[in-house]
């Protein structure tokens, strides 16, 4: 998703909890001749977030991708009252916090060219529940406390479209299928083709896959589209 904006001609402002990581790849970003500024923070901590946007907040905003998510696998049966907490905090609440610090730039890039766009990354599993015949077992489940938390991410997303639609500030979602990490496709093979045989056309998604829907609705291309869940999963939830 970085590539795909970066390729774009956008100015990519990388958010993460390690700074060495982040540095890292805003540097490899910039010697690929790309555009990136680093922004360490953690979006749990209200007033790390305060303070990077009290330095940075005027600045036109164009565009703001929600795509943090940190939580375990698991069940009904083996979850924890925690494990909703923190799924929701990390999912949900930070996203609202970012939209309220973001609201001055998101507002100053509307009056500098007239629309900015926020773009929530969902899940199917907020729409559809897991099937539990792909995992080895209960432990290793995608667990209900990550797809209720994307579920309310996309329940959230429809109201601050209607919420900040007016002002030229759009804000939509994306939820993608099996987008399989390259770590879990080579050490767990068999898992990847189970994941294959629940979706139409017969495989994984490929990380480049995501970059058109991204662009698309970051982009002018979807200036009257508001409130949306674009569907990036091959099919799978439609059968």
């Amino acid at each position: 998703m970085v590539v795909g904006l970066a390729e774009m001609g956008a100015t990519v402002i990388l958010n993460g909890r390690n700074r060495k990581q982040v540095e890292e790849y805003t540097e490899e970003l910039c010697s690929s001749g790309f555009k990136a500024i680093s922004a360490v923070f953690d979006i749990n901590d209200e007033d790390a977030v305060r303070g990077w946007f009290s330095r940075n907040g005027n600045a036109p905003l164009h565009g703001l991708v929600n795509n943090a998510y940190a939580g375990g696998a698991g069940s009904v049966e083996t979850a924890t009252e925690n494990d909703y907490r923190n799924s929701f905090e990390v999912s949900l609440v930070s996203a609202h916090r970012l939209m309220q610090y973001a609201l001055s730039g998101l507002r100053t890039a509307v009056r500098e060219c007239g629309n900015a766009s926020v773009v929530n990354i969902g899940s199917m599993y907020g729409l559809v529940s897991p099937d539990q015949r792909v995992y080895a077992s209960k432990q290793v489940a995608n667990p209900p406390f990550y797809g209720a938390s994307k579920a309310a991410l996309l329940q959230w997303t429809r109201y601050a479209a209607c919420e900040f639609g007016h002002e030229g500030i759009r804000v939509n979602s994306i939820s993608p299928g099996p987008f399989p990490s390259t770590e879990v496709q080579s050490d767990n093979p068999d898992f990847v083709d189970a994941l294959a045989n629940k979706v139409p056309m017969g495989r994984v998604g490929k990380a480049e896959e995501i970059q058109g829907p991204l662009l698309f609705l970051m982009s002018d291309t979807s200036g009257f589209v508001n409130g949306a869940n674009l569907v990036v999963d091959g099919g799978w939830t439609c059968w």
